[in-house]
């Protein structure tokens, strides 16, 4: 089956409309371009992403439906709070960002990851420039999981979880929606259905309803303070 895609200009950073997307791959919309802070935050806004693996060009995608997470109904498991009361496990915000990025790139085969070298410098550049956040779960002094994503107002995008421990991303996401909604958060996008978000209370909803969402959230303020350097929960 031959695809015919958009290529996206290195000179500006345009997006075609996000509705222009292709049924199958699903979600699939562009290719090109390149991964510079500007372009990706100007992808965000708009509910679109890059997802490739190595050797293949950068692929931009919003697909339909979209997985999301509504914070203010995500409830852990009895036996998560069990887990964590026993654990203690340490929780932070924006204290091991570029560590965090890189530990989740390197507890997947190379074979099987998407997040390359291009990637990791792409995101890492991100982080530095203030538009995406990493939550890390610490035994100790030890980074055991945790998760990262981009803010866009009073959304989250959520790009890869982590865990070298058990339950660690779990606790992660626990924490965060907490202290998400506490600063103004309304959705935590976390692009496409797979068992283990569903597992979590992920949901499914059209791509229409989200791009609609982002519209009226992306310019909205979070609280001050919400993506400070902080810890959310010490043992």
């Amino acid at each position: 089956m031959t695809i015919y895609l958009p290529e996206l200009s290195h000179s500006d950073t345009q997006f075609p409309d996000p509705k222009l997307a292709l049924a199958e791959p699903n979600g699939l919309l562009a290719f090109g371009g390149d991964l510079s802070v500007e372009r990706l935050r100007s992808a965000y806004r708009q509910g679109i992403f890059p997802w490739y693996s190595y050797g293949e060009p950068i692929l931009w995608w919003s697909p339909s439906p979209r997985a999301v997470f509504v914070p203010d109904t995500f409830k852990p498991a009895k036996s998560l709070i069990k887990f964590q009361r026993k654990h203690q496990y340490q929780v932070t915000i924006n204290q091991a960002t570029e560590q965090l990025i890189q530990l989740c790139a390197d507890t997947r085969p190379d074979q099987e990851t998407w997040i390359t070298e291009e990637m990791l410098a792409a995101y890492k550049a991100f982080a530095r420039s203030g538009h995406c956040h990493s939550v890390e779960v610490w035994d100790g002094d030890d980074l055991i999981g945790g998760l990262y994503g981009v803010s866009v107002g009073q959304v989250f995008c959520g790009e890869s979880m982590v865990s070298v421990k058990p339950n660690a991303s779990k606790i992660a996401l626990w924490y965060f929606c907490q202290h998400f909604i506490s600063h103004g958060g309304k959705l935590i996008d976390c692009q496409i259905m797979n068992p283990h978000l569903a597992s979590l209370g992920a949901i499914e909803i059209p791509r229409t309803t989200f791009q609609d969402y982002l519209l009226e959230s992306r310019d909205a303020s979070m609280t001050a303070g919400c993506y400070d350097s902080q810890q959310l929960c010490t043992s």
